[in-house]
């Protein structure tokens, strides 16, 4: 059976089709837009009226193509923006009136749990005790430690993505030193006095992880997280962008995400693997055993 996901996140809105059968995804088609949700949030916590438009126009479209592929399921799911918004319930109620779909706005539990469902679901063999998943979005980061494929033995979401500690930190382009030591200082708060389990293996999972995947290779070790830094601190947005195909949005990114997997990867002691799904694929993998 085809079934779809539309995933309306912090940094950007994602589609992703794939044929589920028997816990297996075949994927179809995939897609995403950078609506930068967080950055239509005003003082109070409200999604301003022309950022709900986009998103609105955004999802309908999204919607459209993956009724053209054949999805006979579609699922919409909203992450930290919305569900941090005042008015993320106007947000909802605007996509319904516009297409009829309902989003569902995920907890920070259910968050982590999808993410750790997709990454399991994708990761290619069974891992040798504890899978640990560290999923970095734009406006929330999840850890996630459990037994593959569904099992969460433990969680933490914290209030610190990608898009929000670039915002707050990395103006710069490159970011400065003095800049990064401030990024780095604001991960080291957000996850101090966490104590996490330790996984035999651990995941990567996002934007994030699948764009440093390009030039950092397939596991984010100490190797490999400082030759990332050194490059997306010495090299500027659009030069990166050209060299590995990525959108240049994503590259002014990469810096706060790549502190968050390396705070996280230190907290979980394991090197981490870049994961082939996420969140998404955990939606569509749970909708699949329904």
């Amino acid at each position: 059976m085809r079934r779809a996901c539309i995933d309306i996140g912090s940094n950007t809105t994602r589609l992703l089709v794939a044929g589920c059968d028997r816990g297996l995804l075949e994927e179809v088609h995939q897609e995403r837009s950078f609506t930068q949700l967080r950055r239509g949030v005003l003082d109070g916590g409200l999604i301003s009226l022309e950022k709900i438009d986009e998103v609105v126009a955004v999802v309908s479209s999204q919607l459209a193509l993956a009724r053209e592929l054949g999805a006979a399921e579609i699922h919409g799911v909203a992450t930290a923006a919305v569900r941090r918004a005042v008015n993320g319930a106007d947000l909802i109620a605007a996509i319904r009136d516009a297409c009829g779909l309902e989003v569902v706005v995920l907890s920070e539990e259910q968050e982590a749990r999808m993410a750790f469902i997709g990454a399991a679901g994708t990761l290619g063999h069974a891992p040798d005790g504890d899978l640990g998943v560290v999923d970095v979005g734009g406006g929330s980061s999840e850890l996630v430690v459990g037994v593959a494929p569904e099992n969460v033995k433990w969680s933490r979401s914290f209030a610190l993505g990608s898009g929000d500690l670039a915002d707050r930190c990395l103006r710069s382009d490159p970011p400065s030193e003095s800049e990064l030591r401030d990024a780095g200082a604001r991960v080291r708060k957000a996850l101090a006095g966490i104590e996490a389990p330790q996984p035999a293996e651990a995941v990567a999972v996002g934007g994030t992880a699948t764009s440093l995947r390009l030039f950092a290779g397939a596991v984010l070790d100490s190797a490999a997280f400082g030759r990332s830094l050194r490059l997306l601190a010495t090299e500027r947005a659009a030069v990166i962008g050209a060299r590995f195909g990525i959108d240049v949005e994503r590259v002014r990114l990469l810096p706060a995400g790549l502190l968050i997997l390396q705070a996280a990867s230190e907290l979980l002691g394991a090197p981490l693997q870049i994961g082939r799904g996420g969140l998404r694929e955990g939606v569509l993998l749970e909708a699949s055993r329904a």
